[in-house]
Parts: structure tokens; sequence; C-alpha cells
């Protein structure tokens, strides 16, 4: 196998880039690594130094998810100093192709590529595979993206559902609502579901009960939580996944998405247990005279710390990314 007979792929966070080679016509991912992204001035001295500890010194072609909006051939990401232009990478490294896409495009792709070892069942099913999915995922921010199939694969469907407003329920959603709007305006469902969204939803239901918000980290209200800890953690907390579960149900709705519901991020696997006890599947499927729908509609949290990477393979030979 020549060197260039493998591509490059990558997805690139705040944080971290993880690296991976990919042989041609496959997507699973080899010699992955993990670099923070602070240890490099920007891409190109991180992908040097990866290839070298690949110990590979080229490859043909190279695909990144990147987790900041991509405006032509100019990527400056969201959450670090990099900045690069697409084209001038690519005749640096002497790539026939170099494709960046959103990283929860790239989540996406990679759905129908995990293994079921690392797709856990939390609801409903058996759904119908010539239907849409419907991929989230709650993590720094809330990602919603969409797979609809055609004859020899998916086409993702990039969105920005997770800034649809948050649309209350019931006397306490109308509470949350209301202190939510006073410090942000205008209150986007991205506003609880996600890391600092949970702090936020933790911080309202404290108001709202007159009593102190101590933690100030979704991380400790996630861990006092799942460790029954602390009430207000684990009431915050529920609450949390059943909004997840509505905005999943009226993402099938709006979408069509049949096919199934996959929920990605990192939030989810770390409370693996809690979320499947959770008011997750009242909230998808308290839809009126829909429940017959989202109960025939599988829903499943995908556990597999590379789909991103699976994503970026994928996109390689896909002609509509």
């Amino acid at each position: 196998m020549t060197e260039t007979s493998y591509s490059l792929v990558g997805d690139i966070g705040g944080t971290n880039a993880r690296f991976a080679l990919v042989r041609e016509g496959e997507v699973q991912p080899q010699a992955i690594e993990v670099l923070p992204c602070s240890d490099y001035d920007n891409l190109d001295t991180a992908v040097v130094d990866y290839l070298r500890r690949a110990g590979v010194e080229s490859v043909g072609q190279a695909c990144l998810a990147v987790a900041s909006p991509v405006q032509g051939t100019q990527v400056r990401m969201t959450n670090n100093h990099w900045r690069f232009d697409i084209e001038d990478v690519r005749q640096q490294f002497g790539w026939s192709a170099f494709k960046v896409i959103n990283d929860f495009t790239a989540m996406a792709l990679g759905v129908p590529h995990v293994p079921e070892s690392h797709l856990v069942h939390v609801c409903g099913g058996p759904g119908d595979p010539r239907r849409p999915r419907l991929v989230m995922g709650p993590g720094t921010g809330l990602g919603v993206s969409g797979l609809v199939p055609i004859h020899n694969g998916w086409v993702p469907l990039m969105t920005e559902g997770g800034h649809v407003d948050y649309a209350p329920t019931d006397d306490l959603e109308m509470q949350v609502l209301q202190i939510l709007r006073a410090r942000f305006g205008r209150v986007s469902v991205e506003r609880i579901l996600c890391g600092q969204g949970l702090l936020n939803l933790y911080q309202a239901h404290a108001e709202i009960k007159g009593v102190p918000a101590p933690l100030d980290g979704p991380e400790k209200i996630t861990a006092a939580a799942v460790a029954n800890e602390d009430p207000l953690a684990r009431e915050s907390l529920r609450h949390f996944c059943e909004i997840l579960g509505r905005t999943a149900g009226n993402g099938v709705l709006t979408l069509g998405s049949l096919g199934g519901v996959y929920l990605c991020g990192g939030i989810l696997p770390r409370i693996l247990d809690f979320f499947l006890e959770s008011p997750f599947r009242n909230g998808f499927e308290d839809k009126g005279r829909m429940r017959p729908l989202l109960e025939s509609t599988p829903v499943y949290v995908v556990t597999e710390p590379y789909t991103g990477l699976l994503g970026a393979a994928e996109a390689l030979g896909n002609p509509e990314v």
C-alpha cells in the first residue's frame, strides 16, 4: 500500500483535534490521534506532526470536520486560534482534494457507519429504514442534522435546529422562560439543551423555588444528580431530559424522520443509566394524536467516540457533500 492510498480525516473542535487515516474506499479510521489544538500554531503544523506520528509522509486527499462556520474557502475556528484557507492548505500538502465540513454534518454522516454495539436503544421502533433519520447532540451547543436516504447513500441536512424557539408546555416551563428571557432576550432551545444550558436550567429551578444554586458547572450538576446527592440537580437534569425528548419529537414530526433518532454528543453517554430512566420517553411520545407515530420511531444514544471521523471518511466519497 503506497502512502497516497491513504486519506487524512479529522474532527477539529475548540480544544482537541482528532486525526486518523483511512484507506481508499473505506471509512474505518486507523492510527487515531487526539492532539491539543493549543499545542500548535495552526492546522498545518498539527497535520505535519500527526503524519509524522502516524509514520506517513503524505496522503492523497483529506476531509476535516470543524466546529465553526465555513465561509467560502476561509475557516476561522470558533473556539480556538486556528485560521486557514482551504485551497492554500490543499496546495501546501499537494492533496488532490480537501473537503472541510461542519462538525455536526460529519456526525450525521457517521451515524450509518456506527456499529450496533455502540447504539443504545432508548425507546420506540421498529421505524422505517426508507425514511429520514434525525441526528441531535447536546454538548457545547445543540447540534441538529438530518439524513435523507437516496439510492446509494445519504444526503446530510445542514441545519441550525438548535436555535429554534424554546416552547414551554406548562406553568413551570413558563416560569423558566420568563427567567431566561430576562437574561437573554430571545430564548432558543439551545439555551437549555447544552452544557451551559443545563446550568441555566438548574439556576432557573433554584430561582423558582427560592433556594440557593451552589453548583456552578454542568459537570458538577450531572455528577450530583447521578449520585443522588442534590435534589435540585436531579430535578433539573430530569427536566433537561424531558425537554430534550419533546424537542426530538418535534424534530421527528418536522422532518418525517421515521427512520429513527440518533442522540450524539458528549453529555448523554456520561449519564446513560440516568437518561434511560428519565422522562425523555414521555416528552418524546407526548404528541397527542401523533403519539402512535412517535411510539413507532426508534431512538438511540450513540456511544461511538469517533462518529465524526467516520462521517469525515464518508464525506470523502459522498458527492452530496
